[in-house]
Parts: structure tokens; sequence; C-alpha cells
């Protein structure tokens, strides 16, 4: 019998904040983004980190943190055109991406404001991506008798939409308008309606919400990458035009002991955080449910594991010994 574990592949994150104005003079005239203005920039870094890069086994996500903020802090409280003629997004995150010095460096994003963003990926691809919201009621039509969203219920659904600039030829970093304009549509068309009531969504599962929008989408806008439908704030889908990818977000309260900390560092002591824990699942459409994997069996069947590791000592948990993050997601 041959083990058919999937390959591992174990990412650190970190990300780190800074207060700056700037003006985006390349803009045409009369956009509001060439006056002066400013924001709370948020920066993000993903990096398969080799062994030993860290002061300590399980001091990783410390210390790419403190490298992040460290190639942020000449960029806090200052005008970004002193550092870069046309500061945008994408070259904000370029510039990051090239002082970081990190080993293994997956993606780099920045975000100006909590609705829209810059991802590059380690092509050096930029996906910019923008956040909306509709209000709208649903029921899932091909649910078990009994199931709670087999009743007409709502949400405050969000979608993300992904767009790779690579693949077109519109600079769509430095002007998240002409998403807005492709999403104007589906916002009139969504928001403050029956999701069941619209051809094509008689079964709005979040699957099926993700791929209704990019079949429809994508012919308007090329560099569509991928869709993300958020029904909650702790569940949702991924479609990229041929995969399907939904997670579920778990939180946990629990305390942790790094003991390979050095002698006198505080993170030897007991101490502890609220995790946030999401699990991600990639699987073919269930023609018949429209869904990959339902959200409630998800979290029936994570639930033992998830006392497990709730409101414990985390360094008494067999496996976990150094229950630092990485350790524990390994587990």
């Amino acid at each position: 019998m041959t083990d058919e574990r999937p390959t591992e592949h174990l990412l650190h994150v970190a990300a780190g904040g800074f207060e700056a104005a700037r003006q985006v003079t390349m803009l045409p005239e009369g956009h509001r983004s060439r006056r002066l203005h400013g924001h709370g920039f948020v920066a993000g870094v993903r990096a398969r980190l080799p062994a030993g890069w860290a002061p300590f086994r399980g001091g990783e996500l410390d210390a790419l943190r403190e490298r992040l903020e460290q190639t942020l802090a000449p960029l806090d409280y200052r005008s970004l055109n002193d550092v870069l003629a046309q500061p945008t997004d994408e070259n904000l995150a370029r510039w990051v991406g090239r002082r970081i010095d990190v080993p293994g460096v997956e993606q780099i994003g920045v975000l100006s404001t909590p609705h829209s963003g810059v991802d590059l990926d380690r092509r050096g691809h930029a996906h910019v991506w923008r956040r909306y919201r509709f209000e709208a009621a649903h029921r899932l039509t091909a649910v078990p008798a009994g199931h709670k969203c087999g009743r007409m219920h709502g949400h405050g659904f969000e979608v993300i939409l992904h767009a790779d600039q690579d693949l077109g030829t519109r600079d769509l970093s430095i002007d998240y308008e002409h998403l807005d304009d492709c999403w104007a549509p589906f916002h009139a068309q969504f928001h403050r309606a029956c999701l069941n009531d619209i051809p094509g969504l008689e079964n709005p599962t979040s699957e099926c919400i993700a791929s209704w929008i990019w079949e429809r989408l994508k012919p308007l806008l090329p560099e569509l990458s991928w869709v993300t439908v958020y029904e909650t704030a702790s569940c949702g889908a991924n479609y990229d035009g041929e995969h399907y990818r939904i997670w579920k977000d778990f939180g946990l309260d629990s305390a942790v002991q790094l003991l390979h900390a050095p002698d006198g560092d505080p993170r030897r002591r007991i101490h502890g955080h609220s995790y946030t824990l999401r699990l991600h699942l990639c699987a073919p459409l269930d023609q018949v449910r429209g869904w990959t994997v339902d959200f409630g069996d998800v979290k029936a069947l994570f639930s033992p594991v998830f006392r497990e590791i709730d409101h414990q000592p985390l360094y008494e948990l067999p496996g976990v010994e150094d229950n630092d993050a990485a350790s524990l997601a390994r587990w």
C-alpha cells in the first residue's frame, strides 16, 4: 500500500500596517486619487521558510512579522510620493517585495482599504481584488428534509473579485473603478433580492453563486482569475473557472508554551492566544446538492478534533509539544 497523503506545503504568514499619504498623478484629471489623500495600509507576506531561519524553532511567525515591520518602517507617517513616483498598491507591494529579504516568499500583498488591494504571486503577477457586499435572501432546494438551509433565510453576502492583470491589457492596479463598473449590474440584480428568483440560481449555494458570477463576468473581464463568495463571515467558496474550494473558520482559545525559546524569553512562559483556524476543502461539485461539501458536515466532522484543542493547554497535547502555529496545523 502506498502513502497517499497530500504533499505538505507549509507557509508562514505575517501582516503589518503603516499610515501614509499619497497622490497617484498618472490617473486622469479630476480623479479623486490624484489629490493628496491617505490610508491605513496593510501589507502581508506569505513565505515558505527554511528550517533554521528563525532564532528558534517555533519563533518563525514572530521573526517574519518583525522583518516585515522593519521593512515597512520607512513608509510609516510619510508621503509615499517621496519614495515612489506613482505609489499605487501594486508598486508598493513590489517595493516591499524587493526589500523584505525573506527566503521562500510566495506572496506579497498590500491593501489600501479593507475592500481592495493587490497580491503579487511568486511569478510577479499582480492579482487585484475588490470586495463587494449585498443583502439577499435564499434557500437551498436540494438539502435533506429538515436542514435549516432549506428554509427561506438571508445573509449579508460578500463577493471578492480577483483579477490577474497579466491576463489583460488594462492596468487595473492603478484604478479599481473598472471592477466597480463590471460589478454594478450584478449588485443591482442581487441586492435586496431573493436569489432563487434569478434564472440560473434556483439552488443558490455559495459554490453556485461563485460559478454563476464567473460565467457571466469572465467575458466582460478577461483578467478575472477567481471569484470568492462569503455566505457568512466564517465560511465561503472560491471558484476559478475549473476548481471549487470551500473553507470554514473556527475560533479557539488555548494556552501555549514555546519551550525552544531562549532562557528569559517570555514566550517560554505559559501564555495563550485566540486563534482562527481555517479548514480548506477542494472537491468536485455535487451536481444534485449544488455544493462540494455541506458546511454543517464539515463542522460536525471537525468537532471531535476541535474539542481537543479549544480551551486546552496545547503544550500537553501529544504530537504538539512545540505547540507553535505550524505544529498545530500539522497536527
